[in-house]
């Protein structure tokens, strides 16, 4: 089940499990992280779920005890985007004959692969924008450096923005933008989650803004229990304006209402973005969040609330094959295999570029990114996701591609 966030998540899971344990039924309830687990506990108790029946369980602990566990009725994976890894496949292997449900806002891995391998039912019901128009979620402006014209944008055959388009644009490696010029411009006073590319830049970031007179504070995994939640308490009562971390405050993570986010951390995961770009649209009457993204991760995913169709199938280039790293010689132009060190063709060995740090470019302006400055819909599917011939064509028109396209591949699924 694809479930944006803010789409109610825990409760719907929660009236599932319900259900399900009214029956005398008994459910393993599959997690990544601890801390989510305590919260969706609440949420259980709260919705009077019989708890004798749930087994909260990590998948790092539940994998090695499968052989001690009572057989669930209903297994349900929260985060299911996770579930390709070997450890979620060694858990459903072993119960293979128990039925199954996930849920994530991003059906998606990084790779590109989708979740046919685990799922086999794909159920999408209400979009972002749908919860924003019906005020779940609060409206939110968005600005990143307006560093490329996005109609000249790309897409290559597996749905991307083409590598060429966006290297020409700008460098992955830099911050657009004074931070806290930015922050005091765009949302002063603003309670906001700052989200960085390392541990170090994360401490530097909160140093910045307490030196600029901005109450903020820097929060890791390795940041002892009392002391992180002693810094959101502060961030719940005000006296903390700015939280700066790496990934942490993502999936699931409790933390209370803001309404700002600043991007300093360049991903390219659409799950990843998802999560942190929607963090600060928590609804509240009169609410508007702002986005600031200085690394411009909007021409790598779209906005937030961007039109996307999924598909179990994942993205596949056109043969229907994945798709093969490779490695081009600057010598020779010959292509091969990636762990080759040197081309086979003329001996030429590329230069080992050494890793740079992050780079600021304090001088660029950021500027507000609407809708209109996105002309195409990310889409997933492939023909056969397709039911009829309208949305064979709204696949094509997604994609770029000519009314022809639609039409021959209306005749090889015989809707002509």
């Amino acid at each position: 089940m694809v479930a944006p966030c803010g789409a109610g998540k825990s409760v719907i899971i929660s009236e599932i499990a319900r259900m399900t344990t009214l029956k005398g039924n008994r459910v393993l309830f599959l997690v990544h992280r601890r801390e989510l687990i305590e919260q969706i506990e609440e949420t259980f108790r709260f919705n009077n779920v019989d708890l004798s029946n749930v087994q909260f369980g990590m998948v790092q602990t539940v994998v090695h005890r499968l052989d001690k566990m009572r057989k669930p009725d209903l297994i349900i994976t929260d985060e299911n985007h996770h579930g390709l890894a070997k450890s979620y496949r060694k858990i459903y292997e072993h119960f293979s004959d128990v039925p199954r449900l996930g849920f994530t806002a991003t059906p998606i891995r990084l790779n590109g692969s989708g979740l046919g391998d685990v799922n086999d039912v794909l159920i999408e019901e209400v979009d972002a924008k749908w919860l924003i128009e019906n005020q779940y979620l609060s409206p939110y402006k968005y600005y990143a450096p307006k560093l490329i014209d996005t109609q000249k944008l790309k897409l290559n055959s597996l749905r991307e923005f083409s590598s060429t388009s966006v290297n020409d644009a700008m460098d992955d490696k830099t911050i657009y933008g004074d931070v806290i010029k930015h922050y005091r411009q765009l949302a002063d006073s603003e309670q906001a989650i700052a989200y960085c590319h390392n541990v170090e830049a994360s401490k530097q970031v909160s140093d910045e803004f307490n030196q600029s007179g901005i109450p903020a504070a820097h929060i890791d995994g390795k940041t002892p229990k009392d002391e992180r939640n002693n810094v959101i308490q502060k961030f719940r009562e005000g006296q903390i304006k700015i939280i700066c971390n790496v990934d942490l405050i993502g999936e699931g993570f409790d933390v209370p209402d803001c309404s700002t986010v600043i991007m300093l951390r360049p991903t390219q995961s659409l799950s990843l973005f998802i999560q942190q770009s929607m963090r600060g649209m928590r609804y509240r009457p009169g609410k508007t969040s702002t986005i600031i993204d200085h690394v411009d991760n909007v021409r790598r995913h779209g906005l937030p609330d961007d039109k996307r169709e999924w598909s179990l199938e994942g993205k596949k280039t056109e043969s229907g094959e994945k798709e093969i790293p490779i490695k081009e010689c600057e010598n020779c132009f010959a292509v091969y295999p990636p762990n080759h060190k040197w081309c086979p063709e003329c001996g030429h060995q590329p230069e080992v570029k050494e890793q740079k740090d992050y780079e600021v470019d304090e001088t660029a302006e950021l500027q507000e990114v609407t809708e209109s400055d996105f002309s195409f819909t990310i889409d997933h599917r492939e023909p056969k996701d397709c039911k009829n011939m309208k949305e064979l064509s709204e696949l094509a028109k997604n994609r770029g591609y000519k009314p022809g396209w639609a039409y021959h591949q209306g005749k090889l699924l015989g809707y002509l």
